[in-house]
């Protein structure tokens, strides 16, 4: 009996099984391969976070501008209050509103005690004007008779002297004795004495009413200074306008009583405006007279300087005077919002970054910049000048670096994210 050939047949089933096992081996490193870089990016990264939900920024080179936004307010240049100047009770003008010029008349106050105290100091410089020309009529009336009374002298000494003559020639002659000599000496010294105390009473007599007249004069002029003065106070209760400009406030009705140094009216002159600014406190000390301004008038820009700073701060704020480079720009209107930006600082050809949220959050000392495998990391950086809307950078990052503007302080600053997308 011939067996079959069962037992001489060869299997090559563990053949088929050791091919497939090759395959799935290169299969599985295949997929490794491949998975790897993502692989790595799970294990590096602390958290993720998706891209959609953040904003980016590309680090760049070119000019930065340091400056400060602040906001604005058009205000008058030139604003005057005008106040009373007397007691009294005041008519008014003009209305508010309206535009005045110069020297226009725009309220009068009616004081009678200051009307009727210029009459009396009239009154008093005419009393003083016929004190002084009855005291000059008097001192000539003195010095002609003074100089009479010298001339007289003179007469007189002439003839005693004339006299002594006829004495001493009769004596000679023996037709005189020598009393009457004596005696017509003793005359003639007398006389002399007379003259020179006539002459001595008129220089005194003249330096005293030299004297008289000079004081009479001072007050006379003293009383025409008084006098001016209540005139000037009397035209000031005109009350005029300082300027071409607008009414723009009335602090009092017609016909109210005022009372002197209280405000009546405000003229603002229109033609010479202003930006008033409220700095931050932080910055006061960086800014004064001098900094250059860009203010925003619709989509044009105009230059201003600012002018004048408050040395005290209010609120958090120090306010600040901004006036327009080129004149005031037409179409302006008092207490309108401008958005002006104080330049600090100008550098160009510097390495800078859009500002954004992580400025704030990271306290201004990293950054979380994108690497190439799609993990953002944690990178110390120096930051230096910031404007309104751009960091310079000093340290940390290079031109073309790619960095996360929004804030991602909630993550507890994780060293890297994995981007999800």
């Amino acid at each position: 009996m011939i067996r079959d050939t069962a037992q001489m047949d060869e299997t090559i089933e563990p053949k088929r099984r050791h091919r497939w096992w090759w395959l799935a081996t290169l299969a599985v490193l295949l997929a490794i391969w491949w998975t790897w870089p993502a692989i790595q990016r799970w294990t590096a990264a602390e958290d993720s976070v998706q891209r959609s939900r953040l904003r980016f920024a590309v680090v760049t080179r070119g000019e930065l501008v340091h400056d400060v936004a602040v906001q604005g307010r058009v205000v008058a240049a030139s604003r005057s209050t005008l106040f009373s100047p007397s007691d009294g009770v005041v008519t008014l003008e003009s209305r508010e509103g309206e535009r005045v010029n110069g020297g226009d008349v725009l309220a009068t106050v009616d004081s009678p005690e200051l009307r009727s105290q210029l009459q009396q100091e009239r009154a008093t410089l005419e009393a003083l004007r016929s004190d002084y020309s009855r005291l000059e009529l008097v001192a000539r009336r003195q010095a002609l008779q003074n100089r009479q009374r010298v001339d007289l002298l003179e007469v007189q000494t002439a003839a005693a002297e004339r006299s002594l003559e006829r004495s001493e020639t009769l004596t000679r002659e023996g037709l005189l004795n020598e009393i009457d000599l004596e005696k017509a000496r003793d005359g003639l010294v007398m006389r002399r004495l007379e003259l020179d105390q006539a002459r001595n009473n008129l220089d005194l007599e003249r330096e005293m009413v030299s004297f008289e007249l000079r004081d009479a004069r001072s007050r006379l002029e003293r009383q025409g200074l008084l006098v001016r003065d209540v005139e000037r106070r009397v035209a000031e209760l005109e009350i005029r306008a300082p300027f071409d400009g607008l009414l723009a406030a009335l602090e009092v009705e017609d016909r109210d009583a005022v009372l002197e140094g209280q405000a009546i009216l405000g003229v603002v002159d229109l033609g010479e405006l202003e930006v008033e600014v409220s700095i931050p406190e932080s910055y006061a000390d960086d800014l004064g007279p001098g900094v250059q301004a860009a203010i925003q008038i619709g989509d044009i820009p105009h230059h201003g300087t600012l002018v004048r700073i408050a040395p005290e701060v209010r609120g958090g704020q120090v306010e600040g005077r901004v006036a327009f480079g080129a004149g005031t720009p037409p179409g302006l209107r008092q207490n309108q919002r401008l958005a002006t930006r104080l330049i600090l600082d100008y550098r160009g050809d510097t390495l800078k970054v859009q500002r954004g949220p992580f400025f704030e959050s990271l306290s201004g000392r990293q950054v979380y910049a994108v690497g190439a495998d799609g993990v953002v990391r944690l990178l110390d950086v120096t930051l230096g000048a910031v404007s309104v809307n751009e960091v310079e950078i000093l340290d940390g990052l290079t031109e073309g670096d790619e960095i996360v503007l929004s804030d991602l302080s909630r993550y507890q600053g994780a060293a890297a994210l994995l981007l999800r997308d």
